[in-house]
């Protein structure tokens, strides 16, 4: 579908008049028309302080519909995590299965230095105080007890 070229009229400068353009087109004509082809707003902004480049921001804005977006192989919204329902469940499962994987190595490791560590001192007397029998209470009780 070809388009018709926009004709202005000449007008001098400075004699304030406004310039329309011959084909009345809606906004709605210009959005489907820059959806359906697609807009790439590009530029460049460096600041140098005598020869030296201190920041350079390139500037890359790309207006298009999903559908155009997706032909040219811009998809970066369905794998985000914060804007898709399916990446955010894919993020947890992945978060999941990695600490399920680090519980799993952690408690090997466990396993390793209980079975290669040799029984300390205090361990061995905690092991025989557990067969002494019952532990005193630390207060005494509150039924009197008969000295005979």
């Amino acid at each position: 579908m070809s388009q018709p070229e926009l004709h202005y009229p000449l007008v001098p400068r400075g004699s304030g008049e406004i310039v329309h353009a011959t084909r009345g087109d809606t906004l709605s004509d210009v959005l489907e028309r820059v959806l359906d082809k697609g807009v790439v707003i590009a530029g460049d902004i460096a600041i140098r302080l005598m020869d030296i480049e201190l920041l350079t921001i390139h500037i890359r804005l790309l207006i298009a519909s999903v559908e155009k977006a997706k032909e040219m192989g811009i998809d970066w919204w369905e794998h985000n995590p914060f804007l898709s329902q399916k990446a955010r469940e894919r993020e947890e499962r992945r978060n999941l299965t990695e600490k399920e994987e680090e519980i799993k190595a952690l408690k090997e490791r466990v396993a390793q230095l209980e079975s290669s560590r040799s029984p300390s001192p205090l361990t061995a007397e905690r092991k025989t105080r557990k067969g002494r029998g019952k532990r005193e209470p630390e207060f005494p009780s509150s039924t009197p007890v008969s000295a005979e």
